[in-house]
Protein backbone atom coordinates (compact mmCIF):
# COMPACT_ATOMS: atom_id res chain seq x y z
CA UNK A 1 0.00 0.00 0.00
CA UNK A 2 1.38 3.33 -0.52
CA UNK A 3 2.59 5.51 2.37
CA UNK A 4 1.56 8.82 0.03
CA UNK A 5 -1.03 10.08 -2.45
CA UNK A 6 1.89 12.08 -4.44
CA UNK A 7 5.21 12.26 -4.44
CA UNK A 8 7.92 15.02 -6.37
CA UNK A 9 11.13 13.17 -7.12
CA UNK A 10 14.49 14.70 -6.72
CA UNK A 11 13.19 18.18 -8.07
CA UNK A 12 15.04 21.58 -7.33
CA UNK A 13 12.61 22.47 -4.40
CA UNK A 14 12.02 26.75 -4.04
CA UNK A 15 10.28 27.16 -0.65
CA UNK A 16 8.32 30.13 -1.73
CA UNK A 17 10.38 32.36 1.22
CA UNK A 18 13.19 33.55 -1.21
CA UNK A 19 15.65 30.75 0.55
CA UNK A 20 18.05 28.98 -1.63
CA UNK A 21 16.62 26.01 -3.04
CA UNK A 22 17.74 22.47 -2.49
CA UNK A 23 17.70 18.83 -3.68
CA UNK A 24 14.54 16.92 -1.79
CA UNK A 25 11.39 14.82 -2.35
CA UNK A 26 7.57 16.73 -1.93
CA UNK A 27 5.24 14.19 -0.23
CA UNK A 28 1.46 14.73 -0.37
CA UNK A 29 -1.25 13.05 1.22
CA UNK A 30 -4.86 14.55 2.00
CA UNK A 31 -4.26 17.75 -0.09
CA UNK A 32 -1.44 19.02 2.21
CA UNK A 33 2.30 18.48 2.09
CA UNK A 34 3.20 16.28 4.66
CA UNK A 35 7.43 15.97 4.41
CA UNK A 36 10.13 18.04 2.31
CA UNK A 37 13.50 15.91 2.06
CA UNK A 38 14.72 12.50 1.34
CA UNK A 39 11.35 10.66 1.25
CA UNK A 40 11.02 7.06 2.03
CA UNK A 41 8.44 4.90 0.75
CA UNK A 42 6.16 5.20 -2.06
CA UNK A 43 3.11 7.29 -3.99
CA UNK A 44 0.34 6.30 -5.21
CA UNK A 45 0.96 8.46 -8.10
CA UNK A 46 4.79 10.24 -8.71
CA UNK A 47 6.49 12.65 -10.68
CA UNK A 48 9.82 12.61 -11.71
CA UNK A 49 11.11 15.98 -11.49
CA UNK A 50 15.20 15.75 -11.74
CA UNK A 51 16.39 18.50 -13.85
CA UNK A 52 12.97 20.61 -12.96
CA UNK A 53 12.45 23.22 -10.06
CA UNK A 54 9.49 22.57 -8.34
CA UNK A 55 7.74 25.86 -6.77
CA UNK A 56 4.67 26.82 -4.81
CA UNK A 57 1.29 27.37 -6.56
CA UNK A 58 0.80 30.99 -8.00
CA UNK A 59 -1.09 33.28 -6.45
CA UNK A 60 -2.73 35.81 -9.14
CA UNK A 61 -3.74 38.68 -6.59
CA UNK A 62 -5.58 40.65 -9.44
CA UNK A 63 -8.14 39.52 -11.53
CA UNK A 64 -11.62 39.47 -12.97
CA UNK A 65 -12.92 35.99 -13.11
CA UNK A 66 -16.33 37.04 -10.96
CA UNK A 67 -18.36 36.36 -13.98
CA UNK A 68 -16.73 33.39 -15.51
CA UNK A 69 -16.72 31.11 -12.21
CA UNK A 70 -20.58 30.99 -12.45
CA UNK A 71 -20.34 29.15 -15.98
CA UNK A 72 -16.86 27.53 -16.43
CA UNK A 73 -14.63 25.57 -14.72
CA UNK A 74 -11.28 26.12 -16.05
CA UNK A 75 -9.91 29.07 -15.41
CA UNK A 76 -7.61 29.65 -18.13
CA UNK A 77 -5.19 31.23 -19.63
CA UNK A 78 -4.52 31.46 -15.40
CA UNK A 79 -4.38 28.26 -14.62
CA UNK A 80 -2.14 27.18 -17.85
CA UNK A 81 0.81 29.79 -16.35
CA UNK A 82 1.20 27.87 -12.80
CA UNK A 83 -1.51 30.16 -11.04
CA UNK A 84 -3.74 27.69 -8.54
CA UNK A 85 -5.46 31.02 -6.82
CA UNK A 86 -7.00 33.85 -7.86
CA UNK A 87 -8.49 36.78 -6.40
CA UNK A 88 -11.31 38.39 -7.94
CA UNK A 89 -13.64 41.53 -7.34
CA UNK A 90 -10.76 44.22 -8.64
CA UNK A 91 -10.95 47.44 -9.70
CA UNK A 92 -14.54 48.37 -7.90
CA UNK A 93 -16.31 46.19 -10.38
CA UNK A 94 -18.24 43.01 -10.12
CA UNK A 95 -21.60 40.84 -10.19
CA UNK A 96 -22.25 41.64 -6.21
CA UNK A 97 -24.07 42.40 -4.32
CA UNK A 98 -27.01 43.51 -6.86
CA UNK A 99 -30.59 43.68 -6.81
CA UNK A 100 -32.24 41.88 -9.90
CA UNK A 101 -33.55 45.42 -11.43
CA UNK A 102 -29.68 46.49 -11.05
CA UNK A 103 -28.34 43.69 -12.93
CA UNK A 104 -28.08 45.61 -16.26
CA UNK A 105 -26.10 48.50 -14.68
CA UNK A 106 -23.42 45.85 -13.36
CA UNK A 107 -23.46 44.33 -16.94
CA UNK A 108 -22.66 47.47 -18.63
CA UNK A 109 -20.09 48.56 -16.75
CA UNK A 110 -17.94 45.46 -16.89
CA UNK A 111 -18.43 45.41 -19.98
CA UNK A 112 -17.09 48.93 -20.52
CA UNK A 113 -14.24 48.45 -18.08
CA UNK A 114 -13.10 45.00 -18.55
CA UNK A 115 -13.93 44.56 -22.13
CA UNK A 116 -16.58 41.28 -21.87
CA UNK A 117 -19.01 40.83 -23.97
CA UNK A 118 -22.60 41.98 -23.06
CA UNK A 119 -24.10 39.35 -25.12
CA UNK A 120 -21.54 36.61 -22.81
CA UNK A 121 -22.65 37.83 -19.18
CA UNK A 122 -26.15 37.94 -20.12
CA UNK A 123 -25.92 34.52 -21.48
CA UNK A 124 -23.57 32.95 -18.64
CA UNK A 125 -24.33 34.70 -15.62
CA UNK A 126 -27.25 32.85 -13.44
CA UNK A 127 -27.98 35.33 -11.04
CA UNK A 128 -28.61 33.30 -8.05
CA UNK A 129 -27.59 35.81 -5.74
CA UNK A 130 -28.20 39.20 -4.60
CA UNK A 131 -26.42 39.91 -1.21
CA UNK A 132 -22.68 39.05 -1.56
CA UNK A 133 -22.59 36.58 1.05
CA UNK A 134 -25.03 35.12 -1.44
CA UNK A 135 -22.80 35.14 -3.83
CA UNK A 136 -19.90 33.50 -2.28
CA UNK A 137 -22.26 30.36 -1.27
CA UNK A 138 -23.27 30.52 -5.01
CA UNK A 139 -19.48 30.15 -5.64
CA UNK A 140 -19.22 27.90 -2.81
CA UNK A 141 -21.12 25.34 -5.31
CA UNK A 142 -18.74 25.78 -7.98
CA UNK A 143 -16.04 22.70 -9.13
CA UNK A 144 -13.19 24.44 -10.77
CA UNK A 145 -9.18 23.69 -11.96
CA UNK A 146 -8.04 26.22 -9.32
CA UNK A 147 -8.85 28.01 -6.69
CA UNK A 148 -10.94 31.46 -6.05
CA UNK A 149 -11.09 34.26 -3.52
CA UNK A 150 -13.59 37.54 -3.52
CA UNK A 151 -13.30 40.52 -2.78
CA UNK A 152 -16.10 43.25 -2.52
CA UNK A 153 -16.50 46.07 -5.57
CA UNK A 154 -17.25 49.22 -4.83
CA UNK A 155 -19.30 50.34 -7.69
CA UNK A 156 -21.57 47.47 -6.98
CA UNK A 157 -22.40 48.83 -3.53
CA UNK A 158 -22.91 52.02 -4.55
CA UNK A 159 -25.16 50.71 -6.92
CA UNK A 160 -26.61 48.20 -4.55
CA UNK A 161 -27.20 51.33 -1.67
CA UNK A 162 -27.88 54.52 -3.81
CA UNK A 163 -29.80 52.90 -6.86
CA UNK A 164 -29.87 55.20 -10.12
CA UNK A 165 -28.03 58.12 -7.79
CA UNK A 166 -24.75 55.98 -8.25
CA UNK A 167 -25.41 56.03 -11.88
CA UNK A 168 -25.48 60.04 -11.96
CA UNK A 169 -22.43 59.97 -9.70
CA UNK A 170 -24.29 62.04 -6.47
CA UNK A 171 -22.78 62.24 -3.35
CA UNK A 172 -23.38 59.51 -0.98
CA UNK A 173 -24.96 60.89 2.57
CA UNK A 174 -24.10 59.99 5.44
CA UNK A 175 -26.92 57.09 5.56
CA UNK A 176 -25.48 55.81 2.32
CA UNK A 177 -22.02 55.36 3.69
CA UNK A 178 -23.37 54.07 6.99
CA UNK A 179 -24.79 50.84 4.94
CA UNK A 180 -21.98 50.72 2.70
CA UNK A 181 -19.77 50.37 6.06
CA UNK A 182 -21.94 47.83 7.29
CA UNK A 183 -22.38 45.78 3.87
CA UNK A 184 -18.31 45.70 3.72
CA UNK A 185 -17.90 44.08 7.15
CA UNK A 186 -20.96 41.94 6.49
CA UNK A 187 -18.83 40.70 3.53
CA UNK A 188 -15.71 40.22 4.80
CA UNK A 189 -17.31 38.50 7.97
CA UNK A 190 -19.27 36.50 5.10
CA UNK A 191 -15.27 35.39 3.70
CA UNK A 192 -14.14 38.06 1.44
CA UNK A 193 -10.71 39.32 1.34
CA UNK A 194 -11.18 42.96 1.07
CA UNK A 195 -12.99 45.84 -0.63
CA UNK A 196 -11.68 47.04 -3.54
CA UNK A 197 -12.38 50.46 -6.03
CA UNK A 198 -11.02 52.95 -8.35
CA UNK A 199 -9.93 56.50 -9.75
CA UNK A 200 -8.80 55.31 -13.04
CA UNK A 201 -10.77 58.05 -15.42
CA UNK A 202 -10.51 55.02 -18.12
CA UNK A 203 -13.26 53.12 -16.15
CA UNK A 204 -16.23 53.49 -17.83
CA UNK A 205 -19.62 51.98 -19.57
CA UNK A 206 -18.81 50.86 -23.11
CA UNK A 207 -20.83 54.41 -24.07
CA UNK A 208 -18.61 56.61 -21.97
CA UNK A 209 -20.33 56.99 -18.45
CA UNK A 210 -17.97 56.93 -15.81
CA UNK A 211 -17.72 54.15 -13.31
CA UNK A 212 -19.89 54.85 -9.52
CA UNK A 213 -17.13 54.88 -7.68
CA UNK A 214 -14.68 57.63 -9.69
CA UNK A 215 -15.11 60.91 -7.67
CA UNK A 216 -15.42 59.25 -4.31
CA UNK A 217 -14.04 61.65 -1.78
CA UNK A 218 -11.78 60.76 1.20
CA UNK A 219 -14.60 60.13 3.08
CA UNK A 220 -16.47 57.90 1.08
CA UNK A 221 -13.28 55.74 0.61
CA UNK A 222 -12.69 55.50 4.55
CA UNK A 223 -16.20 54.09 5.25
CA UNK A 224 -15.38 51.52 3.48
CA UNK A 225 -12.06 51.57 5.56
CA UNK A 226 -14.54 51.44 8.29
CA UNK A 227 -15.84 48.35 6.87
CA UNK A 228 -12.81 46.11 7.21
CA UNK A 229 -11.78 48.06 10.76
CA UNK A 230 -15.40 46.38 11.84
CA UNK A 231 -14.78 43.00 10.80
CA UNK A 232 -10.96 43.46 11.99
CA UNK A 233 -10.26 41.81 8.59
CA UNK A 234 -9.44 42.36 4.88
CA UNK A 235 -7.73 44.45 2.61
CA UNK A 236 -8.23 47.38 0.45
CA UNK A 237 -7.35 47.30 -2.95
CA UNK A 238 -7.59 50.60 -5.39
CA UNK A 239 -6.48 51.94 -8.14
CA UNK A 240 -5.22 55.26 -8.17
CA UNK A 241 -5.79 58.01 -10.96
CA UNK A 242 -2.45 56.94 -13.39
CA UNK A 243 -3.17 60.77 -15.24
CA UNK A 244 -3.61 62.13 -11.33
CA UNK A 245 -0.77 64.15 -9.31
CA UNK A 246 1.19 61.52 -8.05
CA UNK A 247 1.79 63.17 -4.57
CA UNK A 248 -2.20 64.12 -4.26
CA UNK A 249 -2.85 60.33 -5.50
CA UNK A 250 -0.36 59.05 -2.58
CA UNK A 251 -2.21 61.51 -0.30
CA UNK A 252 -5.05 59.85 -0.35
CA UNK A 253 -3.87 56.34 -0.41
CA UNK A 254 -2.08 56.69 2.66
CA UNK A 255 -5.33 59.15 4.12
CA UNK A 256 -7.26 55.75 3.91
CA UNK A 257 -4.42 53.21 4.87
CA UNK A 258 -3.89 55.27 8.34
CA UNK A 259 -7.33 55.56 8.88
CA UNK A 260 -8.54 52.15 9.79
CA UNK A 261 -5.10 50.54 10.20
CA UNK A 262 -5.52 47.71 7.56
CA UNK A 263 -3.56 46.69 4.43
CA UNK A 264 -3.83 48.56 1.17
CA UNK A 265 -2.56 47.87 -1.99
CA UNK A 266 -2.49 49.79 -5.14
CA UNK A 267 -2.05 49.80 -8.88
CA UNK A 268 1.99 51.03 -9.63
CA UNK A 269 2.46 52.15 -12.88
CA UNK A 270 4.92 53.88 -15.04
CA UNK A 271 2.99 56.16 -16.53
CA UNK A 272 4.70 59.14 -19.48
CA UNK A 273 4.67 62.38 -18.08
CA UNK A 274 2.30 61.40 -15.16
CA UNK A 275 3.16 64.95 -12.81
CA UNK A 276 4.06 64.89 -9.16
CA UNK A 277 7.19 62.58 -9.60
CA UNK A 278 4.96 59.54 -10.88
CA UNK A 279 6.17 56.67 -9.99
CA UNK A 280 9.13 57.26 -8.24
CA UNK A 281 7.18 59.66 -5.77
CA UNK A 282 5.06 56.83 -4.88
CA UNK A 283 7.38 54.49 -4.53
CA UNK A 284 8.95 56.73 -1.80
CA UNK A 285 6.20 57.52 -0.36
CA UNK A 286 5.59 53.29 0.18
CA UNK A 287 9.50 53.17 1.96
CA UNK A 288 8.32 56.26 4.18
CA UNK A 289 4.46 54.69 4.80
CA UNK A 290 6.93 51.26 5.68
CA UNK A 291 9.30 53.17 8.04
CA UNK A 292 6.00 54.55 9.94
CA UNK A 293 4.58 51.22 9.85
CA UNK A 294 1.21 52.07 7.78
CA UNK A 295 0.97 48.81 5.83
CA UNK A 296 0.79 49.38 2.04
CA UNK A 297 2.16 47.79 -0.88
CA UNK A 298 2.34 48.47 -4.68
CA UNK A 299 1.37 46.32 -7.47
CA UNK A 300 3.86 45.87 -10.35
CA UNK A 301 3.33 44.55 -13.56
CA UNK A 302 6.80 42.95 -14.52
CA UNK A 303 6.18 44.02 -18.62
CA UNK A 304 4.60 46.96 -20.51
CA UNK A 305 0.88 46.93 -19.55
CA UNK A 306 0.26 46.16 -23.03
CA UNK A 307 -2.87 46.18 -25.63
CA UNK A 308 -3.59 44.07 -28.68
CA UNK A 309 -5.20 45.24 -31.60
CA UNK A 310 -6.51 43.60 -34.61
CA UNK A 311 -9.37 42.55 -37.10
CA UNK A 312 -10.38 39.81 -34.65
CA UNK A 313 -9.97 41.87 -31.46
CA UNK A 314 -11.97 44.60 -29.72
CA UNK A 315 -10.38 47.56 -31.27
CA UNK A 316 -8.21 48.59 -34.64
CA UNK A 317 -7.56 51.72 -36.32
CA UNK A 318 -11.11 51.33 -37.97
CA UNK A 319 -13.06 50.19 -35.04
CA UNK A 320 -15.19 53.67 -35.12
CA UNK A 321 -15.31 54.61 -38.52
CA UNK A 322 -19.39 54.03 -39.72
CA UNK A 323 -18.40 51.67 -42.72
CA UNK A 324 -16.23 49.43 -40.41
CA UNK A 325 -19.29 49.36 -38.08
CA UNK A 326 -21.69 48.81 -40.59
CA UNK A 327 -20.22 44.96 -40.80
CA UNK A 328 -18.40 44.38 -37.38
CA UNK A 329 -21.04 41.88 -36.51
CA UNK A 330 -19.86 39.44 -39.61
CA UNK A 331 -17.65 36.77 -38.90
CA UNK A 332 -13.94 37.33 -39.80
CA UNK A 333 -14.01 36.03 -43.54
CA UNK A 334 -16.65 38.20 -44.38
CA UNK A 335 -15.38 41.60 -42.81
CA UNK A 336 -12.12 40.57 -44.99
CA UNK A 337 -13.66 40.08 -48.17
CA UNK A 338 -15.39 43.12 -48.16
CA UNK A 339 -12.47 45.41 -46.76
CA UNK A 340 -10.90 43.86 -50.11
CA UNK A 341 -13.52 45.53 -52.02
CA UNK A 342 -11.77 48.51 -53.79
CA UNK A 343 -14.80 50.89 -52.70
CA UNK A 344 -15.45 50.06 -49.54
CA UNK A 345 -11.34 50.92 -48.95
CA UNK A 346 -12.34 54.13 -50.69
CA UNK A 347 -15.13 54.98 -48.09
CA UNK A 348 -13.85 53.61 -45.34
CA UNK A 349 -10.68 55.71 -45.79
CA UNK A 350 -12.42 58.82 -46.34
CA UNK A 351 -14.40 58.68 -43.03
CA UNK A 352 -13.48 60.03 -39.46
CA UNK A 353 -13.73 57.85 -36.35
CA UNK A 354 -17.14 58.40 -34.28
CA UNK A 355 -17.85 57.40 -30.78
CA UNK A 356 -19.82 58.78 -27.75
CA UNK A 357 -16.77 57.13 -25.12
CA UNK A 358 -13.75 59.51 -25.27
CA UNK A 359 -11.44 56.36 -24.15
CA UNK A 360 -12.35 54.43 -26.81
CA UNK A 361 -11.72 57.24 -29.43
CA UNK A 362 -8.32 57.61 -27.56
CA UNK A 363 -7.26 53.96 -27.67
CA UNK A 364 -8.51 53.51 -31.28
CA UNK A 365 -6.12 56.69 -32.07
CA UNK A 366 -3.23 54.93 -30.26
CA UNK A 367 -3.17 52.04 -33.34
CA UNK A 368 -0.95 54.14 -34.51
CA UNK A 369 2.02 53.38 -31.66
CA UNK A 370 1.53 49.55 -32.20
CA UNK A 371 4.21 46.99 -33.17
CA UNK A 372 3.23 44.14 -35.70
CA UNK A 373 3.55 40.87 -34.18
CA UNK A 374 4.99 37.68 -36.16
CA UNK A 375 4.72 34.08 -34.75
CA UNK A 376 6.99 35.30 -31.13
CA UNK A 377 6.37 37.56 -28.74
CA UNK A 378 7.93 41.10 -28.56
CA UNK A 379 6.78 43.03 -25.81
CA UNK A 380 10.18 45.66 -25.97
CA UNK A 381 9.98 46.75 -29.69
CA UNK A 382 12.02 49.91 -30.31
CA UNK A 383 10.08 53.16 -31.68
CA UNK A 384 10.99 52.37 -35.72
CA UNK A 385 9.43 49.31 -35.40
CA UNK A 386 5.70 51.23 -34.72
CA UNK A 387 3.11 50.99 -37.24
CA UNK A 388 3.37 55.09 -37.63
CA UNK A 389 7.22 54.84 -38.45
CA UNK A 390 6.64 51.91 -41.13
CA UNK A 391 4.41 53.53 -42.83
CA UNK A 392 6.27 56.41 -43.13
CA UNK A 393 9.10 54.45 -44.23
CA UNK A 394 6.96 53.41 -46.83
CA UNK A 395 6.07 56.85 -47.85
CA UNK A 396 2.16 56.07 -46.91
CA UNK A 397 -0.15 57.12 -45.03
CA UNK A 398 -0.60 55.88 -41.47
CA UNK A 399 -5.08 54.98 -42.89
CA UNK A 400 -3.59 53.21 -46.15
CA UNK A 401 -0.94 51.55 -45.03
CA UNK A 402 -2.60 49.91 -41.49
CA UNK A 403 -5.51 49.13 -44.02
CA UNK A 404 -3.38 46.51 -46.09
CA UNK A 405 -1.09 45.16 -42.20
CA UNK A 406 -4.55 44.94 -40.52
CA UNK A 407 -5.66 41.85 -43.36
CA UNK A 408 -2.96 40.10 -42.85
CA UNK A 409 -2.85 36.62 -42.30
CA UNK A 410 -6.53 36.43 -43.68
CA UNK A 411 -7.30 39.66 -40.53
CA UNK A 412 -5.83 37.40 -37.62
CA UNK A 413 -2.66 39.65 -37.48
CA UNK A 414 -2.00 40.68 -34.16
CA UNK A 415 -0.66 44.42 -33.21
CA UNK A 416 1.02 45.34 -30.14
CA UNK A 417 1.04 48.91 -28.27
CA UNK A 418 3.15 48.95 -24.66
CA UNK A 419 1.28 51.37 -22.79
CA UNK A 420 2.29 51.88 -19.11
CA UNK A 421 6.35 50.91 -17.93
CA UNK A 422 7.71 51.57 -21.42
CA UNK A 423 7.85 55.54 -21.01
CA UNK A 424 11.50 55.11 -21.86
CA UNK A 425 11.15 52.60 -24.54
CA UNK A 426 12.36 50.13 -21.88
CA UNK A 427 11.70 48.08 -18.94
CA UNK A 428 14.11 50.01 -16.69
CA UNK A 429 11.49 51.45 -14.43
CA UNK A 430 9.54 47.63 -14.08
CA UNK A 431 13.02 46.49 -12.68
CA UNK A 432 13.32 49.37 -10.22
CA UNK A 433 9.86 48.51 -8.82
CA UNK A 434 9.87 44.73 -9.08
CA UNK A 435 11.48 43.15 -6.33
CA UNK A 436 11.34 46.49 -3.85
CA UNK A 437 10.21 44.95 -0.26
CA UNK A 438 6.86 46.95 -0.66
CA UNK A 439 5.86 45.95 -3.86
CA UNK A 440 4.11 42.82 -5.28
CA UNK A 441 3.53 41.42 -8.79
CA UNK A 442 -0.11 41.79 -9.84
CA UNK A 443 -2.04 43.22 -12.15
CA UNK A 444 -2.47 40.11 -14.58
CA UNK A 445 -6.67 40.81 -14.74
CA UNK A 446 -7.17 36.96 -15.70
CA UNK A 447 -10.72 36.92 -17.25
CA UNK A 448 -11.05 40.41 -18.26
CA UNK A 449 -10.07 42.44 -21.08
CA UNK A 450 -11.03 39.31 -23.64
CA UNK A 451 -10.00 41.12 -26.78
CA UNK A 452 -8.02 43.96 -25.42
CA UNK A 453 -5.09 43.03 -22.86
CA UNK A 454 -3.67 38.97 -22.16
CA UNK A 455 -1.69 40.12 -19.28
CA UNK A 456 -2.71 36.42 -17.44
CA UNK A 457 0.72 35.01 -18.71
CA UNK A 458 2.45 37.46 -16.13
CA UNK A 459 4.02 34.79 -13.74
CA UNK A 460 5.73 32.91 -16.89
CA UNK A 461 7.05 35.84 -18.55
CA UNK A 462 8.22 36.82 -15.46
CA UNK A 463 10.34 34.00 -14.46
CA UNK A 464 11.19 33.78 -18.26
CA UNK A 465 12.12 37.57 -18.94
CA UNK A 466 13.84 38.47 -15.01
CA UNK A 467 14.86 35.30 -13.52
CA UNK A 468 16.48 33.29 -16.22
CA UNK A 469 16.96 35.67 -19.30
CA UNK A 470 17.89 39.10 -17.58
CA UNK A 471 21.24 40.54 -18.13
CA UNK A 472 23.48 40.15 -14.82
CA UNK A 473 23.11 43.16 -13.77
CA UNK A 474 18.99 43.16 -13.78
CA UNK A 475 18.26 39.56 -12.99
CA UNK A 476 15.78 38.87 -10.58
CA UNK A 477 17.21 36.37 -8.37
CA UNK A 478 15.07 32.97 -9.04
CA UNK A 479 13.93 32.21 -5.59
CA UNK A 480 13.35 36.12 -5.15
CA UNK A 481 11.00 35.86 -8.14
CA UNK A 482 9.28 32.40 -6.67
CA UNK A 483 8.35 34.80 -4.08
CA UNK A 484 6.74 37.38 -5.83
CA UNK A 485 4.05 34.68 -7.23
CA UNK A 486 3.98 33.20 -3.99
CA UNK A 487 4.07 33.74 -0.78
CA UNK A 488 4.30 37.40 -1.22
CA UNK A 489 1.35 37.43 -2.95
CA UNK A 490 -0.33 35.53 -0.38
CA UNK A 491 1.16 37.41 2.06
CA UNK A 492 -0.30 40.71 0.54
CA UNK A 493 -3.90 39.85 0.90
CA UNK A 494 -3.99 37.94 3.79
CA UNK A 495 -3.77 34.18 3.07
CA UNK A 496 -1.67 32.33 5.85
CA UNK A 497 -2.14 28.56 4.36
CA UNK A 498 -0.62 28.50 0.90
CA UNK A 499 2.74 29.85 -0.67
CA UNK A 500 5.10 27.80 0.53
CA UNK A 501 6.45 24.44 0.36
CA UNK A 502 6.47 23.26 3.70
CA UNK A 503 5.30 20.31 5.96
CA UNK A 504 1.38 21.36 6.59
CA UNK A 505 1.23 23.67 4.25
CA UNK A 506 -1.56 23.61 1.26
CA UNK A 507 -0.39 21.18 -1.42
CA UNK A 508 -0.28 23.80 -4.41
CA UNK A 509 2.80 23.17 -6.09
CA UNK A 510 4.38 23.39 -9.83
CA UNK A 511 6.93 21.12 -11.95
CA UNK A 512 9.02 23.39 -14.10
CA UNK A 513 11.41 23.22 -16.48
CA UNK A 514 12.68 26.13 -16.61
CA UNK A 515 14.68 26.22 -19.57
CA UNK A 516 11.73 24.89 -21.83
CA UNK A 517 9.93 28.03 -20.23
CA UNK A 518 8.25 30.62 -23.44
CA UNK A 519 5.28 31.91 -24.33
CA UNK A 520 3.30 31.68 -27.23
CA UNK A 521 1.86 34.59 -29.18
CA UNK A 522 -1.68 34.98 -28.04
CA UNK A 523 -5.16 33.33 -30.09
CA UNK A 524 -8.93 34.21 -30.54
CA UNK A 525 -10.85 31.12 -28.87
CA UNK A 526 -14.89 31.62 -29.25
CA UNK A 527 -15.51 29.75 -26.33
CA UNK A 528 -17.50 31.91 -24.02
CA UNK A 529 -21.12 32.03 -23.73
CA UNK A 530 -23.31 33.20 -27.04
CA UNK A 531 -19.94 32.48 -28.97
CA UNK A 532 -18.00 35.28 -27.54
CA UNK A 533 -14.20 35.24 -28.31
CA UNK A 534 -11.41 35.75 -26.04
CA UNK A 535 -7.43 35.69 -26.20
CA UNK A 536 -5.50 32.73 -24.75
CA UNK A 537 -1.76 32.66 -24.29
CA UNK A 538 -0.31 28.98 -24.16
CA UNK A 539 2.86 28.19 -22.66
CA UNK A 540 5.51 25.77 -22.56
CA UNK A 541 7.32 24.36 -19.69
CA UNK A 542 4.86 23.56 -17.13
CA UNK A 543 5.43 20.07 -16.65
CA UNK A 544 2.64 19.62 -13.53
CA UNK A 545 0.56 21.69 -11.98
CA UNK A 546 -1.17 20.41 -8.55
CA UNK A 547 -3.96 22.11 -6.46
CA UNK A 548 -4.49 20.66 -3.20
CA UNK A 549 -2.64 17.44 -3.60
CA UNK A 550 -4.32 16.55 -7.40
CA UNK A 551 -2.51 17.12 -10.53
CA UNK A 552 -4.49 19.34 -12.32
CA UNK A 553 -1.99 19.69 -15.79
CA UNK A 554 0.70 17.35 -17.25
CA UNK A 555 2.69 18.85 -19.95
CA UNK A 556 0.20 21.59 -20.97
CA UNK A 557 -2.44 19.12 -21.10
CA UNK A 558 -6.00 19.39 -18.40
CA UNK A 559 -6.08 15.99 -16.65
CA UNK A 560 -9.62 16.39 -16.42
CA UNK A 561 -9.62 17.02 -12.00
CA UNK A 562 -11.58 19.72 -10.56
CA UNK A 563 -10.20 20.44 -7.52
CA UNK A 564 -10.42 24.17 -7.30
CA UNK A 565 -13.00 25.45 -4.57
CA UNK A 566 -13.79 28.54 -3.31
CA UNK A 567 -11.43 30.47 -0.57
CA UNK A 568 -13.22 31.96 2.39
CA UNK A 569 -10.88 34.07 4.64
CA UNK A 570 -11.07 32.82 7.48
CA UNK A 571 -10.52 29.26 5.63
CA UNK A 572 -7.18 30.73 4.44
CA UNK A 573 -5.52 31.20 8.16
CA UNK A 574 -2.74 29.15 9.54
CA UNK A 575 -3.52 25.30 9.65
CA UNK A 576 -2.10 23.03 12.45
CA UNK A 577 0.84 22.41 10.67
CA UNK A 578 1.67 18.72 10.17
CA UNK A 579 4.34 17.29 12.33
Amino acid sequence: MADHDLVIRAGTVHDGLGSPPRAADVAIRDGLIVAVGDVPGTGKREIDARGKIVTPGFVDIHTHYDGRVTWEERLMPSSGHGVTTVVMGNCGVGFAPCRPHQRDMLVKLMEGVEDIPEVVMVDGLPWNWESFPDYLDALDERRLDIDIAAQIPHSALRIYVMGERAARREAPTADDLAKMRALVAEGIDAGAFGVTTSRNMMHRTKAGELAPSLHSDVDALCALMDGLTDADAGVFQIIPAPDGDAGVEFDILRTVAEHGRRPLSFTLLDVAGQPGGGWRHMLAGLERAAADGVEMRGQVAPRPVGMFFGLDLSLHLFSCHPSYRAIAHLPLAERVARMRDPDFRRRLLSEQPEDSNPVTLNLVAAFRATCPWGDTPQYEPAREDRVEALAAAAGRSLEDYSYDLLLGDEGRAVFYLPAANYSGGNLDSVREMLGHPNTVMGLADGGAHYGLICDASFPTYLLQRWARDARDDQRLPLPLAIAELTSKAAATVGMADRGRIAEGWKADINVIDLDALRLHVPRVAYDLPAGGKRMQQASDGYVATIVSGEITYLDGEHTGALPGRLVRRSAAQPLERAA
